[in-house]
């Protein structure tokens, strides 16, 4: 495996982990010789781009006795190999994609390997295995018909020059193409009226994961608050949340269905994740844990059955579970944001404008604890201005201390983060454009260099969330913020994902 071209080089110095990813990619060229590594930029879903590593090469599959080589593309994100590669077949002008289990229309391959990955367990030399075995049982493409690509017109004009000898063989000729041409048609017609007008007109759907109260809660705040086609509601075995849905089953609500099958969850526009696995006998540590190794269980497949989705968090400690679900469900991370300080923030807006005349929206942010701050907008909530945060100063601080103050014990009960909850999925669903304090990526804000979940005022809308301009925050608060980095980071180092 050539790894010494200046572009590789280039592009491999980027790599977080850059020593361990050469190790695993010289394992590839003793298994796999004819994998050849290239670069190239990786468009994601929401339209932003980065330069990556990929590996091009034809994987060889045996079927009903015959040898085929596939040709795949196996793109390798900066995190490699803690984070599985993007999977997909490259067909050439004569290959169609053969939808299935394991390969969806657009040749994007999902393997059991992909959604359970766990580095140094999981390797790209066992997900080729894996591969060659899967496509074995199913292969992902097949050949074109020949012909298959003709122009309707064309054949019309074939028909129309046909010159045969035998008036009844023209004629039945002549039935047969037309035919043809007619069904070429109707199925050209459906394609287009079917799936791409369906497409266009997506169903609004959301899924909530976890039976618990908050579960429950957030079902019923969704329902209330939100114009929604149809809701999902899946109790998760493995949950120690779960069996709160059993009188929604019962009592049958309209337009929600009640599901154990993460496979209810396909299609789904915003999903809403408050499954934990809480345990009183376990440490901290060991708590959190296992609530991650759950998350390994749902979260990947979440992703894979609605790729298009964006991912709520409201499972706790939020900050650390939402990186965490960032982490395992390879989407940007734009489109996994967590409650956070959501509700803290519409509390504190609240109590500035009744209580201190105010009349500018307001957030809290950091981590969901005693170190959280508060910051302030430049103007009033319905103002048509774009809204900016305030920089930290001297005036402005006694005033958002006070309302902090008011705020401060109110705690955070099951239906409130529901009604929460169910408020940012609406500005979801609704491509609302409304500022709220979500747990998100926080690195590059503010000078943040270290990867960390906070929240921090981001403007939601239908492709997830796009952060406010960070300011400068004076000292104390600056301090708290880093405190908090400090505490996740550290906590992050313990967790095995």
């Amino acid at each position: 495996m050539d790894l010494s071209s200046d572009n590789v080089q280039r592009i491999l110095s980027k790599y977080k982990f850059h020593d361990v990813a050469i190790e695993e990619l010289q394992k590839i060229e003793r298994i796999f010789p004819g994998m050849k590594p290239t670069t190239d930029t990786y468009t994601f879903s929401d339209s932003t781009q980065k330069d990556l590593l990929k590996l091009l090469g034809n994987l060889p599959v045996k079927y009903e006795g015959r040898s085929y080589n596939f040709p795949i593309q196996l793109w390798l994100l900066d995190s490699f190999p803690f984070t599985p590669p993007i999977c997909h077949l490259r067909p050439t002008a004569t290959m169609v994609i053969r939808e299935g289990k394991h390969v969806d229309a657009h040749g994007r391959i999902h393997l059991p390997g992909l959604h359970s990955w766990d580095y140094p367990k999981s390797s790209v030399v066992a997900l080729l295995n894996e591969m060659s075995a899967k496509f074995e049982e199913e292969p992902p493409l097949s050949s074109k018909p020949a012909g298959g690509d003709k122009d309707p017109h064309e054949l019309l004009d074939l028909v129309s020059n046909l010159k045969l000898n035998d008036g009844a063989a023209a004629q039945l000729m002549f039935t047969y193409i037309t035919e043809a041409i007619v069904t070429f048609h109707w199925l050209i017609s459906f394609s287009f009226t079917g799936s791409i007008g369906r497409r266009d007109q997506r169903v609004k759907k959301v899924t909530v994961i976890g039976g618990g109260d908050l579960g429950m809660a957030s079902v019923m705040s969704i329902l209330s608050k939100c114009n929604v086609d149809k809701l999902a509601f899946i109790d998760v075995a493995d949950s120690s949340t779960k069996g709160g849905s059993t009188d929604l089953e019962i009592f049958s609500l309209p337009k929600v269905e009640v599901s154990r099958d993460l496979s209810a969850s396909a299609g789904s526009k915003v999903i809403v994740v408050t499954a934990n696995a809480w345990s009183s006998e376990q440490s901290y540590v060991s708590v959190v844990q296992t609530n991650v190794d759950l998350f390994r269980g749902i979260v990947p497949n979440l992703a894979r059955l609605s790729p298009d989705a964006v991912i709520v968090v409201a499972s706790q400690p939020v900050d650390i579970m939402t990186h965490v679900a960032w982490r395992q469900s390879g989407l940007p991370p734009t489109r996994v944001v967590g409650a956070g300080c959501n509700l803290d923030s519409e509390r504190l807006s609240h109590a500035l404008n009744i209580n201190l005349n105010t009349h500018k929206v307001a957030w809290v942010i950091g981590e969901l604890s005693d170190n959280k701050v508060a910051v302030i907008s430049n103007t009033a909530p319905n103002s048509k201005s774009p809204l900016e945060i305030v920089p930290g100063s001297s005036s402005t601080k006694p005033l958002l201390d006070r309302g902090l103050n008011i705020v401060r014990n109110r705690g955070q009960r099951s239906w409130s983060v529901g009604l929460s909850v169910a408020d940012i999925v609406n500005s979801i669903l609704t491509n609302k454009m409304k500022t709220h304090s979500v747990t998100t990526l926080a690195q590059g804000w503010g000078g943040i260099g270290t990867e960390v979940f906070l929240s921090l005022p981001c403007v939601m809308g239908a492709n997830g969330s796009t952060r406010l301009a960070g300011v400068p925050l004076v000292p104390e608060d600056d301090a708290k913020l880093r405190e908090s980095i400090s505490s996740l980071s550290n906590l992050m180092t313990q967790l095995k994902m």
